[in-house]
């Protein structure tokens, strides 16, 4: 079974997220904030990461930053979910994120993007990479 950490700070949302995915069959890993989330995927590596931007401690930006540095991690395919942006943000592709959904995101679109990034597996990530 796959894993997926799911890196959202909203109580509400992050329930939502949670059951949803575990619903369609994943094994899923929720962090209440980015430092949380890096100790998270350092100590389990997920197969896949799911992030806000917007979070206390250490925001999604910094935690891509510093997942795509790390040396045993540096592969993960992540998604970023958020509010925050409009859409062609030039951001999401400098940092490497493999997918950008906006805030409020259907639970299909949000499963299809899961199970493409899980599907893609650990791969190269850098400036190229399609959002």
């Amino acid at each position: 079974m796959a894993t997926l950490l799911i890196a959202e700070d909203d109580e509400d949302i992050a329930i939502v997220l949670v059951r949803v995915c575990k619903r369609a069959g994943l094994d899923v890993l929720r962090a209440p904030d980015g430092q949380a989330a890096l100790e998270m995927i350092v100590e389990k590596h997920p197969d896949a990461l799911l992030t806000d931007l917007g979070m206390p401690r250490m925001d999604g930006w910094e935690l891509i930053r510093k997942v795509r540095e790390h040396p045993e991690v540096g592969d993960i395919p992540v998604a970023i979910l958020t509010g925050q942006l409009a859409p062609g943000d030039p951001r999401a592709a400098e940092a490497a994120a493999c997918a950008v959904l906006l805030k409020p995101c259907p639970n299909d679109q949000l499963l299809a993007t899961i199970q493409k990034l899980l599907d893609n597996g650990p791969h190269e990530h850098d400036q190229r990479c399609e959002v």
